[in-house]
Order: C-alpha cells, then structure tokens, then sequence
C-alpha cells in the first residue's frame, strides 16, 4: 500500500481535523498489497496511546456479523430463511416474524426493544427481552417497506446461539473471529479501548460518553475493534474467496446471496440498499460498497469492501472515530476505497492461451439472434458464456454449466437469466443448429417470432 499512502493519509488528517475528532483510526485492506493504517489524535485514556492496536466501539456494524451466524445456521440446515421465529424460539408474541424480513429490516418491527433504553442506558437481559415481545409493535406491515430495528437483531442473535447450544459471543468468537484472525474484535472494550466523546457544536470542548453495556440487544450494536480488523472483516464481505479461500466461515454463493438487494431504504432515492444485513452503497459505474455504518454514544463508523470497477481482490476499509456526531467520519471510509484504486490500481494480470472449447460446443460459439437481437457466445475461463452484442465491456456475461446427465442442457449459473436453462438442438451432423435459453428461440439469421429469415427476399 504505497501508491495510494499519501492520498490516504491526506483524506483521513482531513476529515479528523474538519470534523474535530479526537481519535481516528483508518484502515485498508486488500488482497494484493500490505495492510494500511493511520491514527491521528489521543486516545483520551490514562496509560494507553492511540495507535494500531487501540479498540473503538463500532455499533451496528455488528450487525453484519450476527447476519453471517444466521446464515452460516442456514447453510447447515439449522433453519430456512423463511421459517417463522417460533418455529426456533419460544416467544409470547410475534413468533410470524420470519428470518429473511428480520435479516433485511422488512419485518415492520419497532426499531428499539420496550423502555426507554436511551434514556435510562439499563438494556435489557434475554428473558426480559423475549417476554416484553408482548409489548412491543409491529409499526408496519410485513414486507411493506425498509424499518430499521436493533431489536430485530437482537432476536436474530438469540436465535443463532440457541441453535449452536452457547451465548452469542461464545458461538461469534469460535465460528467467525477465530477462524478469520479478527484477534482483536470483542464484546468487551478491554484495556486498548479509546474514550467515546460529545464533541460541543459551539466551541473545542468535549464530554466523555459512557460505555453502555447492551445485554441482550449485544448482536446489534455491542462489538469493540480496531481499525485493522474492520478492514479485513470488510473485504470479507466483499470478495470472501480472497480473504478466506476455503469458505471455512461462509460459502461465497451465500454472501453472494446476502448482497442481492432485497429493499432500499428511500423509495424515491435509491441511494441505499439493504441486503440480508448488509448495506448497499452503489458508486455507480456498475461499483458497490458493501458493509455497514455504526453508532453509539461516543463512536461512530464506516466499514465497506468494493466490489465492481477494477477493485483488487479482497479490497475492504474502516474507519473508526472517537466522537458521536462527526459523520463525516464514516462517510471518510467511501473515499478511501476510491482512491486505494484510483491511485493505486490492482496489477494487470497479463492473457494467456487457454484450452480451446470441448468439441460438443464449438459449434454454439459466434452470433446467434433471439427476439430480433444479436448475441455473440463465447468459451472462457472453462465455461460457456453469453452476451448482447454490444453490452458494455464491464457488464458480466452470463454462464452456463451443463446438467450432468444432459449436455444439450445447460443451467444458467450467473449474469443474465441465472437459473434459467439453455437447450441446444442439433442436427443429423452434430452441430448445434438452434437453441432456447429460458424458452426463447435463439437462431444464426435474424428471424420473426414466426421464424421468418428478415433478411430473405
């Protein structure tokens, strides 16, 4: 990371300065060059210097590790996204509500368990937050519209350790921070945390906030991290096969799931998206950031990957300050990954020749026409691929993979018409004279829906 350093380090002494934090710590992660972190300011603690190793408070960006627990469930089989959450938790009410919604804010839940935990800074224990089900709302209807709610989380949370027989915590560290090196991601502050502060709107002076213990509402909002391993965690979220090749935490295809868009916070501006507890920050140009913002009182924070453009593998940033009301903190995190690729690109991989395509299929490669428009279809990277002739370079193509006992029939794994199968028909010599893909008639010659040739006289 050395290209990029100095824009870096400019952005993020910028943003500490304008927004008056008293302790940043940034960092970026990617698969293809050494880790890059800077801190600017004072811990605000006795004895414990900002640096590297020093532990902020990163809210509801815990959320996102609640949703890979509930997921990693799934992928197990310990339950459905669509299941009911009383067919895994015996609750007085709401037992409708479904995983999926829960994960994706679209349950209608109130935002906040019953009380007024804001006020009183007493959150409450895990009986208590099952048995006040009773008195909580559903504000919306089920599926209506984006509702964010931390109890919603909290509930997940619960769910993902009763089915792993331990405590949230207990099951987070040994089936997530363990197994991705995230040493310094805790529950606890611990003797490395910074203190949180309300930075005065009229002068330079500051207050201490507290250190608010979230009992039961913990897999909302409770986690402490560095910097570091925010950045790590991000890129993980991001590209998982760069930073954990062997999908010991999760299978790329589920976060591949969990980043599919499944609602935007604004209906008239599509700014964000939210997906199975991720948010969607689309850059445009075919370019997202996925993570998560957190908040509490002190503590703001920004932890994204990019995905798209010519992000390197594994490209994930954090940024992570010591006062509750400088957003322009977090939103720093957006900028670091634009100009970690702007002015310091991923390596260009140099063409090299490859095997030609399996002789059942050379005779599908070239431009074929359905619906009036021509398709070019292709054999790279092992596989069978398609696009609209003329499709801007950076749109992916879609794939296909034959069935295993049918290779004139090939499911559509990715890009255009995923899931969808493409049906080759030969004629008495073997080669492929016609097709369907999700039912359409695909030809050589450009033809009407009544298979007239357009072009014959």
């Amino acid at each position: 990371m050395t290209a990029a350093a100095p824009h870096l380090e400019r952005a993020a002494r910028r943003v500490q300065a304008d927004a008056r934090v008293p302790a940043l710590s940034v960092a970026v992660h990617r698969g293809d060059r050494e880790p890059w972190t800077l801190t600017v300011g004072a811990s605000g603690t006795d004895g414990a210097p900002l640096g590297p190793g020093s532990v902020f408070r990163i809210g509801s960006v815990t959320k996102t590790f609640t949703a890979v627990l509930v997921l990693q469930c799934r992928d197990d089989g310990l339950l459905d996204l669509d299941d009911r959450l009383d067919a895994h938790l015996a609750v007085p009410a709401l037992g409708e509500l479904t995983v999926r919604r829960l994960l994706s804010h679209t349950a209608g839940l109130q935002r906040e368990p019953h009380g007024d935990v804001w006020d009183t800074l007493v959150a409450p224990d895990a009986d208590t937050l099952l048995a006040d089900l009773a008195r909580v709302e559903r504000v919306l209807p089920n599926g209506r519209r984006f509702h964010y709610s931390n109890l919603g989380f909290a509930l997940l949370g619960r769910l993902a350790a009763q089915l792993r027989g331990g405590t949230w915590a207990e099951v987070l560290a040994e089936r997530v921070l363990t197994p991705l090196g995230l040493t310094a991601t805790t529950p606890d502050p611990g003797p490395d945390a910074v203190q949180g502060w309300l930075v005065d709107t009229y002068s330079d002076a500051a207050r201490p906030e507290p250190r608010l213990d979230l009992g039961a509402v913990g897999p909302a909002a409770q986690l402490w991290g560095t910097a570091g391993d925010m950045a790590r965690w991000a890129a993980f979220l991001a590209d998982p096969a760069a930073v954990d090749p062997a999908g010991a935490v999760l299978a790329p295809a589920t976060l591949d799931e969990a980043r599919w868009p499944a609602t935007t916070n604004d209906e008239t501006v599509w700014s964000l998206g939210f997906g199975l507890g991720l948010i969607l920050a689309p850059q445009g140009d075919r370019v997202v950031h996925v993570g998560h913002d957190g908040a509490m009182p002190g503590f703001l924070a920004g932890v994204y990957g990019r995905r798209g453009g010519d992000a390197p593998p594994g490209l994930g940033a954090a940024v992570l300050a010591s006062s509750g009301t400088a957003v322009a903190a977090p939103d720093l995190v957006h900028d670091l990954l634009t100009l970690s690729v702007e002015h310091d690109p991923a390596d260009v991989a140099p063409w090299s020749i490859g095997a030609p395509a399996p002789a059942a299929y050379t005779s599908v490669l070239g431009r074929w026409w359905s619906e009036g428009f021509e398709h070019v279809f292709s054999w790279h990277d092992g596989a069978l691929q398609a696009r609209v002739a003329g499709a801007p370079a950076n749109r992916p193509p879609a794939v296909f993979e034959p069935l295993p006992d049918r290779p004139d029939v090939l499911r559509t794994v990715r890009g255009r018409e995923a899931g969808e199968l493409l049906r080759l028909t030969r004629d008495a010599a073997g080669a492929v004279v016609r097709m369907h893909w999700a039912t359409y008639r695909f030809t050589r010659t450009q033809e009407t829906f009544t298979g007239e040739n357009v072009s014959a006289p």
